[in-house]
């Protein structure tokens, strides 16, 4: 077919001459605009006549229907809004007065989910990619996405990551269906397609709720053709159920040839009580520590180990220890964090963790002994052992620093408590961990404890402490944690010290403390020591925390709309 167009043809070689006119302009060709448009069309027509139409693909099956009521307009609209602000608008030390709305998704997401509502199809991409920036929120991003947000997720690569963690239950079948079980388990390795492995680990983790034992079977069935970092990453998923049942699995991966997973098996024996490697343990220990009756009181005396034999290593005791650390206090730490606690009261003469802390002991191995009991506290989650070794928290900071003990050669020097300090809280000791030791005790007791700890040195050190406090925070902890804000405030300097508090205060306390604290968020007067400004920076502070903490009870009421109000 051939088109001719006030001297244009619009045939097989015609359409060349229709782009450079176009590109070079119709006035310098001599020819007129509106002759040019019509040339084009007839071209485009020709062209489009002239394809070959491919065949058509089969469209995928639709996603699931999802039953759940969808979410109030005001819900709606605050998604999009926390959603359009998660590139966040901080950074640099003054932030400002403003919220920042990114840190407000995780509670959002969670509170969408306890009510049961579904997200919104036109807000799907945007909150997968969130999800997919991090990984804190794919949890909560997939029970709400629901089926549709899975569809999509398992059709895009740049989604793959998601399903994973047992973030894809919808898609996974019944655990307790073992066929459809094993047909996925053994199929998925040799798939290879985007988020295979992740598939798996979801399957796992899924199977392992349900029936812990059937789990470590599926495992046991290809194990040997596993790569290095998925053994890792199922051994890791162990610790779901864990138990006894799980230990001639768990001894087995102690010769894994790969170290991860040698590290990992060894970890969760020593955390089994009653294992065979926790027994092992346990006789390392009581040839290496004693009770020497001969002083009054009673003095524990240390012989660390001279070698790390091929057993200690099997066992997962590292034979090269950090830069800067003794062999014999590296080898000996490790021992006595995996043994059994009840070891210690045994070897002891049975006394409480309370008397066994505040025994003295020779030749400087204290800390040594404290920071291997406060990991075995944390790792065999030993509340007891966790209250003696943090005792009550200090009613006052030492007056000068602590003095140290000589030790022997490789051992880290022992502090001297100061004076009227306890053997838990008083003393400041290399590698007990006070935040890890906190997880072992209840939630009430955590935060009382953190309270205490609070009032009576502030907000310095206490930003690890809160955060393994539970969210909301309870009345005690938060009304601590403003009055120390108060008093730092009044002290005179910048707020950006205490800038992760005020963070995790924004996140963590009540909405109802907005009320209390509007006056703090007002200007107040300068005192002639205080640092130039600071009064501002600390009003912008509060009043960010009192917009967030209206925004978070706002999110409370959008979400728990009256059914019958629901779109």
């Amino acid at each position: 077919m051939t088109v001719e167009v006030q001297g244009f043809t619009a045939g097989a070689s015609g359409w060349g001459e229709l782009v450079a006119a176009a590109v070079v302009g119709a006035g310098r060709r001599g020819v007129d605009e509106r002759a040019l448009l019509d040339a084009a069309a007839a071209a485009t027509v020709r062209r489009r006549a002239g394809a070959v139409p491919a065949a058509a693909r089969t469209l995928p099956e639709p996603a699931a229907h999802d039953p759940r009521p969808r979410l109030p307009a005001a819900a709606r609209r605050r998604l999009a809004a926390l959603l359009a602000d998660r590139s966040g608008s901080g950074g640099g030390s003054r932030r400002g007065p403003a919220p920042d709305l990114a840190e407000l998704i995780p509670e959002w997401l969670r509170y969408a989910v306890e009510c049961g509502y579904q997200a919104p199809p036109e807000l799907l991409p945007a909150l997968l990619d969130a999800a997919r920036a991090r990984i804190d929120l794919r949890p909560h991003v997939l029970a709400l996405a629901g089926p549709r947000g899975l569809w999509l997720a398992e059709r895009a690569p740049q989604w793959a990551p998601l399903l994973r963690d047992g973030a894809a239950g919808p898609s996974l079948p019944d655990p307790r269906d073992a066929d459809a079980v094993r047909a996925l388990w053994e199929e998925g390795p040799r798939a290879g397609g985007p988020g295979t492995s992740q598939v798996r680990g979801a399957l796992f983790a899924a199977v392992r709720r349900a029936d812990p034992a059937g789990a470590v079977e599926l495992l046991a069935s290809t194990w040997s053709g596993e790569k290095a970092e998925d053994r890792l990453a199922f051994v890791e998923l162990l610790r779901t159920r864990l138990s006894l049942a799980d230990e001639p699995f768990l001894e087995a991966a102690l010769t894994d040839r790969s170290r991860g997973v040698r590290a990992a098996a060894a970890d969760l024996l020593a955390g089994l009580t009653g294992s065979a490697l926790a027994g092992r343990m346990a006789a390392r220990v009581r040839s290496l520590a004693v009770l020497d009756r001969s002083e009054d009181p009673p003095v524990i005396a240390v012989e660390a180990p001279y070698e790390c034999d091929a057993a200690m290593q099997r066992d997962g005791v590292v034979a090269k220890p950090p830069a800067g650390m003794g062999e014999r206090s590296w080898w000996f730490g490790q021992l006595a964090a995996a043994a059994p606690l009840a070891v210690w009261t045994e070897v002891f003469d049975g006394r409480t963790p309370e008397e066994i802390v505040a025994l003295p002991v020779a030749d400087g191995w204290r800390p040594d002994l404290l920071a291997a009991w406060s990991r075995a506290a944390a790792r065999q989650h030993d509340s007891a052992w966790a209250r003696a070794l943090l005792g009550t928290a200090p009613t006052s900071p030492p007056a000068e620093p602590p003095s140290f003990t000589a030790g022997p050669p490789g051992a880290v020097p022992s502090p001297v408590p100061a004076p009227g300090g306890s053997a838990g809280g008083g003393e400041h000791v290399p590698g007990r961990d006070p935040a890890r030791l906190l997880t072992a005790l209840p939630g009430a007791e955590r935060a009382a404890w953190v309270a205490e700890f609070i009032s009576a040195h502030g907000l310095s050190e206490a930003f690890r402490l809160l955060g393994a406090c539970a969210v909301p925070w309870p009345e005690e902890l938060g009304r601590a944690v403003v009055d120390a804000l108060e008093i730092a405030r009044d002290g005179g300097s910048y707020p950006w010290s205490f800038s992760g508090v005020m963070g995790l205060a924004e996140r963590c306390l009540d909405p109802s403390y907005a009320v209390r604290l509007e006056p703090l968020a007002a200007m107040h007067e300068e005192a002639e020591e205080s640092s130039p400004g600071a009064a501002g920076y600390w009003s912008e502070a509060f009043q960010r925390l009192v917009a967030t903490l209206r925004i978070r009870a706002a999110m409370r009421d959008e979400l728990a709309a009256p059914p019958a109000l629901r779109p």
